[in-house]
C-alpha cells in the first residue's frame, strides 16, 4: 500500500490514473512481477503481486513511485514528496489468503465510500478478475485459476465470492498485517518464515484492548 502524504490526493483526474497505470505496467515488466489485484484510490494505492526475484517487489514499487512523483510534480507544478514515508507491505500465504486479499483490495473503493458499488469502480482489477475484461496489468494467480477449469467457471465463482461483503475478522487481519509490515498466513507459514529469518514474524495487536471492545460495546 502506498498512501499520499498529509492526506493529500495522489490522483486528481483520469490523466493521473492512466499515467500511474502506465508506470505500473513498466515496473512490473522491468522487475519481473505479476500483478493479481489492484485498486487506485484518490489518496492511496493497493497492489497484490508476485515477484519472481528476491528484491523485485521493492525495486518495482520504488521505481514506479519515483517516476510517478516526478510526473505528478511536473504536471501539477509542485515540489517535494507525494507518498507518506515508506510503503506498507505484507508477505501472504497464497493458499490461505490470496483470494481474501483480492477481495479486500477490490472492495476498497466502497469501503472508503468513493463509490456505492465497488464493481463499477473504473480503477481496480475487478473488471479483469470478475468480468474477463482485458487488462494488461493483471495476471491471474494459480489459486485464482484453481477456481474452475474454464474462464467462465472461474469468473462466476469469483463473482459469487467477492459479491459478499468481506468478513470483518479477515479484513482486520489483513489490515493489521499490512500496517505492521508483517506476514499473513497460518501457523505453518509463520513457522517457515521463522526458520528462514531466525525470528518470529507475525502481526499482533499492540497495547491493551479498550474496555468497550472487550465487552462488545462501542
Amino acid at each position: 500500500m502506498l498512501r499520499a502524504d498529509g492526506r493529500r490526493s495522489c490522483f486528481t483526474d483520469d490523466q493521473d490514473y492512466r499515467t500511474f497505470r502506465a508506470w505500473l505496467g513498466k515496473a512490473l515488466t522491468d522487475h519481473d512481477c505479476s500483478l493479481h489485484a489492484y485498486a487506485l484510490l484518490p489518496k492511496q494505492v493497493h497492489l497484490l503481486f508476485t515477484p519472481r526475484k528476491t528484491d523485485s517487489a521493492v525495486a518495482a514499487v520504488m521505481a514506479m513511485g519515483r517516476r510517478y512523483v516526478q510526473y505528478f510534480n511536473r504536471r501539477h507544478r509542485r515540489t517535494g514528496t507525494l507518498w507518506e514515508s515508506r510503503y506498507r507491505s505484507s508477505v501472504i500465504q497464497p493458499e490461505t489468503f490470496l483470494l481474501e486479499c483480492q477481495q479486500f483490495i477490490e472492495w476498497q473503493p466502497e469501503q472508503f465510500k468513493i463509490t456505492q458499488n465497488f464493481a463499477r469502480y473504473r480503477w481496480s482489477s475487478y473488471g479483469a478478475n470478475a468480468l474477463r475484461k482485458v487488462d494488461p496489468l493483471v495476471s491471474p494467480h494459480a489459486v485464482y485459476d484453481a477456481l474452475g477449469r474454464s474462464p467462465t467457471t472461474r469468473q462466476k465463482k469469483y463473482q459469487a465470492m467477492i459479491s459478499r461483503k468481506p468478513d470483518a475478522a479477515t479484513t482486520a487481519s489483513i489490515a493489521l498485517a499490512l500496517m505492521q509490515n508483517q506476514p499473513l498466513g497460518n501457523e505453518r507459514f509463520y513457522a517457515k518464515i521463522e526458520r528462514l529469518v531466525g525470528e518470529r514474524r507475525e502481526a499482533r495487536p499492540r497495547g491493551r484492548p479498550k474496555l468497550a471492545a472487550m465487552d462488545g460495546t462501542r
